[in-house]
This record gives C-alpha cells, structure tokens and sequence, in this order.
C-alpha cells in the first residue's frame, strides 16, 4: 500500500468526485433521507430523522468540517473480505444539508467483494486506486448487467437505486474511494435482506424456485 502522501492525494481526487455530483443549482438531498416517516400527533412521541438539527453558525468551528484518519486501512477480516468505511453527516457534521458523503473501501486480494447491493438515495462514483475490479450494475428495462474491468486510476457509476457490487479480482489488496450524492445515501445488501430479514422461506422458495431446504440453510448464513 502507498505511503502518505499518495493516499491523501487519491482521497483528495475521491472527494473532487463527490463534489462534482452535487447539482449546480442546489446542494441539498432532493428528497427523504429515511425510508420512511410516519405521521404522529404527539409531539412529546416523535423524533427528528430527516437530517439533523444545525448549530449556532456564531459557535462553527473548522473542526466540524474536518476529520483525519481515512488514510488507515479498514478491517477486511469478515466473510466477504472488504469493509467501507463511510464519511457523512454523522463523522462530519459540516456535511449536514450539504448532499453528499464519501466512502473509502478495502478490499483482500483474489476475492475482496463489496457485494450486490443498492443505494435507495444516491448515486455513487466509484474511484478504482489499488487492485483490480469487476464491477457492474444491473440495469432495468430491461434487466441486464452493465459491467468492466477497473485498474488503478479507472472510474465507474453506479446509478442511483441500481443493484451493483465491486469484486477484487486482483493478487494485491483492493482500495477504493467512492462519492455519494446524498448526506445519507443508504444502503440495502440484497443477500441480507433477502435471507436475513425475516420474509417466510416457503416465498423465497417460490421466488427462486428452488427447495425450501435451500432457503433455510441460506437463511442461516444470514
């Protein structure tokens, strides 16, 4: 891995990217940053979720649009070997309305996978720095997978709202930095929440059509 210099260079260009996402006339998220908010009448029973409460400008420090660290490698000791490591409004609150977060991610060589999932809020540009990566998306109308090979220096998009993963096919560890156009772009692993949110197995053995004892040792997975 690079030493110092060159990692804040490639997390400075990672972050010009996120940048470049946000809409020249307006720099906030254009929608809701929860996947839901259901009314309540009581005051005293409701929270405030839809971004955050914002500080006395009279007490805004330069620390509150800064952080160090993102030049240390995230753990990668998990089943599918990569960790993303996200920047928002909760790790920089200057962020906050702003529209954008930034993620870095590492990779374990030969089989790092960041797997299939989406970001109902955001648009992600993907900054390839170490390694060497399949990644792709799954386009819809009709379904079909839009895909390349990422060396060092390459960029990729990952459309909003769209299935997609980055896949470590590379012998040395993988590095990436990634810019979202949202404050709080989430995310929804597909395995995860398929197998892992409770939906009853005899309808994810319809779904795949496969037997229901392969949906219960899936499920265990998860």
């Amino acid at each position: 891995m690079s030493g110092g210099r060159d990692d804040l260079c490639f997390l400075a260009m990672g972050f010009a990217l996120s940048l470049a996402l946000l809409p020249l006339l307006s720099a906030v998220d254009p929608g809701s940053l929860q996947d839901f908010c259901v009314a309540v009448e009581d005051p005293n029973n409701s929270v405030f979720v839809n971004g955050n409460l914002c500080k006395d400008p009279n007490r805004v420090t330069a620390d509150d649009f800064f952080l160090s660290g993102l030049d240390q490698p995230g753990n990668t000791s998990n089943p599918v070997g990569s960790k993303v490591t996200l920047i928002n409004a909760d790790r920089i609150p200057g962020l906050n309305t702003l529209g954008i977060s930034l993620a870095r991610v590492d990779y374990v060589p030969n089989g790092g996978l960041n797997p299939p999932h989406y970001h109902p809020r955001a648009t992600e540009v993907f900054l390839a720095l170490e390694g060497k990566f399949y990644a792709g998306f799954v386009a819809s109308n009709p379904d079909r997978l839009i895909s390349k090979i990422l060396n060092p220096g390459d960029v990729f998009v990952f459309p909003a709202g769209r299935i997609h993963f980055q896949y470590n096919i590379g012998s040395t560890a993988g590095r990436a930095v990634s810019g979202l156009s949202s404050q709080n772009p989430g995310i929804v692993v597909v395995a995860n929440s398929v197998f892992g949110s409770g939906i009853d197995p005899s309808v994810l053995a319809r779904a795949f059509q496969v037997d229901r004892e392969l949906v219960e040792q899936l499920r265990k997975k998860f």
